[in-house]
């Protein structure tokens, strides 16, 4: 029988004002806001009840994973730089291949985690490459992830993927999935509205 599938929606909790704020300089914080707050949402529902994975949610603040029973499941990010609770958050997984995915890639569908999977299948590692130099998606056949993945990684930089892929050892098998388009910015957030997206 396969092992179960993950999917870790890695999200903050849709705040007013604590979300998106470089996006919100430029657009305003109420749109910014409305845009993330639709942008998981429609995250959520794309991805959240397929069969073919279990799909949780990934926190922060912590104290927004209370409580439940919620669905999908919600599990806090806890403490640490990115790549320290993104690593939590993918090694808290049961048995079976996971991949964590970004909360503001509005692009996202069902078949891009199909892709992942199926890489998955034929290697160890898969990365969904961002268009800023970053990734959308980051995915592990198995865990614990490769020991100092995330070591000396310079986030929100054009380097985030580049960093990150040096860290891997030469004998780790990994695949990249398609270019997306994260929205940090109001040239992303109108390129984005110009493609008929928003």
């Amino acid at each position: 029988m396969r092992p179960q599938r993950h999917v870790i929606l890695f999200v903050k909790a849709p705040r007013l004002g604590a979300v998106k704020t470089r996006l919100a300089a430029d657009i305003g914080m109420l749109e910014a806001w409305r845009f993330y707050r639709a942008t998981v949402a429609r995250s959520l529902h794309r991805l959240g009840r397929d069969p073919r994975w279990r799909c949780v949610l990934s926190i922060t603040p912590n104290r927004f994973a209370r409580g439940g029973p919620w669905f999908p499941p919600r599990l806090p990010q806890g403490s640490g730089d990115l790549g320290a609770r993104m690593g939590r958050a993918l090694n808290s997984m049961p048995t079976g291949p996971a991949v964590l995915i970004g909360g503001d890639i509005p692009d996202i569908e069902v078949g891009d985690m199909v892709q992942a999977f199926g890489e998955l299948e034929r290697h160890d590692m898969v990365f969904g490459p961002a268009s800023d130099g970053g990734y959308w998606l980051i995915g592990a056949r198995r865990r614990p992830l490769p020991h100092g993945l995330f070591r000396g990684v310079r986030w929100s930089s054009p380097h985030a993927l580049a960093d990150t892929l040096a860290n891997l050892s030469p004998h780790c098998r990994t695949a990249l999935l398609a270019e997306h388009d994260d929205v940090d910015d109001g040239d992303d957030y109108r390129r984005w509205r110009a493609r008929g997206s928003g």
